[in-house]
C-alpha cells in the first residue's frame, strides 16, 4: 500500500506546490489526479516517486519509506516507474531496443517474449524496428510506456500519458494499457486533464485546486454529487444558475426541452458535437448550456425542464 502522510513540498520557501497531502492507495488501484495547470499534479507524482525532498510529511510503500534526492545518489523508488512529459528515450535506437534496455541480457527469448506483449499492448508492432528519432510525440508517448512496464513495477506513475496521442488511437490505449495493468495487479497514479481517464478506470479520484486536496472519492461519487463548479467543470460544461433563489450546478445533460415544461427560455446559439447539439439558452438572464438531440434556430423560443434534483 502507498501511504501519503500529511506531505508538504515548495520549490522555495515562500512558494508552496503541495500542501498537507493526504491519501493511501492499495496495490493494484488506479488514481486520477485532477486540477488545473499548475496546480501541483506533476509535482505530487515527483514526490512520490522520490525525485524531490519533502518538506514536511513522508511517504511509505508498505513498510519502507520513498526519500528523496538528499538520500540517494540516483533519485527514484526502484519498485515505482515514472513517465514524465519528455519521454527520455533513446532516439537512435529502436522501439524494441528501448523496451529491451532495463530486460535482462542473460535471458534473451523471455525478454523477446515480453517486448512483443508489451508492443501489442501499445499497438506498435508495425514500429518495433523502427528507429525511435523517426517516431511522432504520440508513438513516443507509448513506447515510454512500454519501457516503464518492462520489469513490472509495482506502481506506475503517469504524466499526461495520452496528451500526444491521436483521439482514434487514444481510446483503445487506454482500454489495452488499463486492462493490462489490472491483470497483472500493478497500481498506476496517472496525472491528467482528461475526464475519459478518470470517469473510465479510476478506483479512486484526488482533486487539486490552490495546491490542497478539495476532493478524495470515487469518481462516480465525485461527478454526481459535486457542490463545486471548479470541480464540475473538469468533466463536462457545467451550468451554475439560480433556481427558485437557490444556486445548483447542473450538467447540460439535466436540462431537457419538453413540451410540458414551465420555464420558458430563447435559444442563443446551437453547436454541433457529434451524437448531440449543445444548446445555448437564455433563461430567466442567466446563460445556460443544454444537451439537445437537433439543432435550434436562433431566438426561437423553448421549454425547458430540471431532469434531476439539484445538488446545493
Amino acid at each position: 500500500m502507498l501511504k501519503v502522510n500529511h506531505i508538504s513540498f515548495g520549490y522555495s520557501k515562500n512558494k508552496t506546490v503541495l500542501e498537507n497531502f493526504n491519501f493511501t492507495l492499495k496495490k493494484g488501484e488506479h488514481l486520477c489526479v485532477m486540477g488545473e495547470s499548475g496546480c501541483g499534479k506533476s509535482t505530487l507524482l515527483k514526490t512520490i516517486y522520490g525525485l524531490l525532498d519533502l518538506q514536511k510529511g513522508d511517504i511509505f510503500w508498505d513498510d519502507k519509506q520513498i526519500l528523496g534526492p538528499s538520500f540517494h545518489l540516483v533519485p527514484g523508488f526502484e519498485k515505482f516507474k515514472y513517465v514524465a512529459q519528455d519521454f527520455d528515450l533513446m532516439p537512435y535506437i529502436s522501439v524494441s531496443e528501448n523496451i529491451k534496455k532495463f530486460l535482462s541480457r542473460f535471458y534473451p527469448e523471455e525478454s523477446e517474449k515480453r517486448t512483443q506483449e508489451l508492443l501489442d499492448v501499445i499497438e506498435m508492432k508495425a514500429f518495433a524496428n523502427t528507429k525511435v528519432k523517426n517516431l511522432s510525440g504520440g508513438q513516443k508517448q507509448r513506447v515510454a510506456i512500454a519501457r516503464a512496464l518492462a520489469k513490472e513495477p509495482e506502481l506506475l506513475l503517469l504524466d499526461e500519458p495520452f496528451g500526444q496521442i491521436d483521439n482514434f488511437k487514444k481510446n483503445t490505449l487506454r482500454r489495452n494499457l488499463f486492462g493490462y495493468l489490472k491483470e497483472k495487479n500493478i497500481a498506476c497514479i496517472v496525472a491528467t486533464h482528461d475526464k475519459n481517464d478518470a470517469l473510465s478506470f479510476a478506483d479512486q479520484l484526488i482533486v487539486i485546486r490552490n495546491h490542497k486536496i478539495i476532493a478524495n472519492n470515487n469518481p462516480k461519487e465525485i461527478y454526481n454529487n459535486t457542490k463545486e463548479k471548479y470541480v464540475a467543470a473538469l468533466f463536462d460544461d457545467v451550468n451554475e444558475i439560480t433556481i427558485n433563489n437557490k444556486v445548483c450546478l447542473l450538467y447540460p445533460h439535466q436540462i431537457k426541452i419538453t413540451n410540458n415544461a414551465k420555464l420558458k427560455a430563447t435559444v442563443l446559439n446551437s453547436y454541433f458535437k457529434g451524437n448531440y447539439w449543445l444548446i445555448e439558452i437564455n433563461l430567466n438572464n442567466q446563460t445556460v448550456f443544454l444537451s439537445h438531440n437537433s439543432f435550434l434556430k436562433k431566438n426561437e423560443i423553448v421549454n425547458v425542464s430540471i431532469k434531476k434534483s439539484p445538488k446545493f
